[in-house]
């Protein structure tokens, strides 16, 4: 299967190293410094699994040198959404599909505006992997949970097929993605603000009274922006996401915190940015995640220094 990774960041690294691990045919996407090594040295990945060690891998900053492939795997931030789904333009054949992988609930709408809307699926990651440093890629958790939607369509059967023969990868097909999305919506914009916000990572968080506090109202209140917009949480989403947050690494932030340590430019826009603006929309009080937006949103465009 040829796979093209829009993106080889913490995600499209992390899968794309996995994937041409087992042998599969691998195009990374990529630019500046990270694309640089990548070409010279090749990719690795640190991981508690198992570190991968590409000594060679194809990477490009063009996806035409790449051409038509079987699968775009599409990773970028979604304040790129726009520009990486015209430039993946020339990877994507009629039988190709594009398999979003971002965060929020709007990256299946914002790709639809550009490429055919019936070749473009809707997935979500539950993977804690970032850049670490130009061509090494660390996973900071043991999670690898890969949901997509597509269960009918044989591309995604055989993205399934491969996966399930690759280290690493724990992918479930689903025929609805949109109420999973809306599920790791509401706890990533959790997870992100609270950790951006209070920098910590989220064993501190969830130890200190107040603080854990401030990421249940986060939690609640994406619930509730969840259900005016037709997307209830189950009965028991609450407790599973705290208990969630309580199992995982307590030093794991979100990649916003991250990249807000590094001056880089913020997701906000698309987390506790949407769930604020979808508050007003309804008449729901988000008083933690407005917070979390007005806080953050001087940081929103990263530091000019930074590349």
């Amino acid at each position: 299967m040829r796979i093209g990774m829009m993106g080889s960041g913490g995600i499209g690294g992390y899968l794309g190293a996995r994937l041409a691990c087992s042998g599969e045919d691998v195009s990374f996407i990529a630019r500046g410094a990270h694309l640089q090594v990548m070409r010279e040295r090749g990719l690795r990945l640190l991981s508690p699994l198992g570190n991968v060690e590409l000594a060679r891998v194809h990477a490009t900053s063009d996806p035409s040198e790449a051409g038509r492939v079987d699968l775009v795997i599409f990773a970028v931030k979604l304040y790129d959404s726009d520009s990486a789904a015209a430039a993946v333009i020339p990877m994507v054949g009629p039988q190709t599909r594009v398999l979003t992988l971002q965060n929020g609930i709007d990256s299946v709408d914002m790709l639809s505006r550009v490429l055919p809307p019936q070749q473009v699926v809707g997935g979500a990651t539950y993977i804690s992997s970032f850049l670490d440093e130009p061509g090494v890629i660390r996973q900071a958790s043991q999670m690898t949970q890969v949901l997509a939607g597509g269960s009918n369509d044989p591309v995604i059967a055989e993205f399934r097929s491969i996966c399930s023969r690759a280290d690493g990868i724990a992918l479930t097909v689903v025929d609805d993605i949109k109420p999973l999305l809306w599920e790791k919506f509401v706890r990533l914009a959790a997870f992100s603000g609270g950790t951006s916000l209070m920098r910590l990572g989220i064993g501190k968080i969830m130890a200190d009274q107040e603080s854990r506090k401030f990421m249940e109202d986060l939690l609640e209140e994406g619930m509730a922006v969840a259900a005016a917009e037709g997307h209830p949480m189950a009965d028991d989403f609450r407790d599973d996401t705290t208990d969630l947050f309580l199992r995982i690494a307590p030093e794991n932030q979100a990649s916003m915190a991250h990249d807000l340590t590094h001056g880089k430019r913020l997701e906000l826009e698309w987390l506790s940015g949407r769930l604020h603006a979808l508050g007003l929309k309804h008449g729901i009080p988000t008083p933690a995640h407005t917070a979390v937006y007005r806080a953050l949103h001087p940081h929103a465009s990263g530091r000019t220094d930074v590349q």
